[in-house]
Formats: structure tokens, sequence, C-alpha cells
């Protein structure tokens, strides 16, 4: 039997990053372009010329790039997560009685 030489996969839990695309930010672009081809197909079916059509959506998706692009450099993997949870979480807890805290025994 020969020797098998496998090579080691590195990249072991690790992100998927595609072009630069970290995480989440690949399907955020897919749906982005999953939209584009709607709007597309609406703007046609109104009638709108072709080349409109797609000077509308090549417009459209280049600003949809570009925000992608921006939200995954400043983000990063987990950094969009974690600063809309950052929103959720309340400044102060307020409490106007001591109800809460006497307990009866």
């Amino acid at each position: 039997m020969a020797n098998s030489v496998y090579p080691i996969n590195k990249g072991i839990n690790q992100s998927i990053e595609f072009m630069g695309l970290k995480a989440q930010y690949i399907w955020y672009l897919g749906g982005g372009v999953v939209a584009l081809l709607i709007v597309f197909a609406v703007l046609y079916f109104i009638g709108l010329p072709s080349l409109v059509c797609v000077g509308i959506i090549g417009a459209l998706g280049t600003v949809l790039v570009m925000k992608i692009y921006s939200m995954s450099n400043k983000y990063g993997e987990h950094g969009l997560m974690k600063a809309l949870a950052r929103k959720q979480v309340p400044k102060a807890i307020r409490s106007r009685s001591r109800r809460l805290f006497l307990r009866k025994k």
C-alpha cells in the first residue's frame, strides 16, 4: 500500500472569508443581490427602458457593495452583533419602591 500524504487544514475554527468579506456579511451581500434582481424585474415590467434599469441597479449595487464592505471592515466578524446587542442593554435600572428587596420570611 502506498503512503498517502494529506495536506493539513490550517483553517480549522476560523470564520468563512470570501474576497475580504467575513462571516455573515457574505449572506448580507447575497441577499442584497437577490433584492436587486427583484427590483430590476419590477422596473423592467413597469416599462422602463432596459438601459435605465441597468443604470439604476448598477448604482444601487455599487452602494450596496461599498456599504457591506465598510461594515465588514468596521465591525469585523462578530462586531455588528455586539453593536446591536449593546443597544438593547438599558443605561440604568430604576426601582421606585423597595418591595422587590423586602422579603417576608
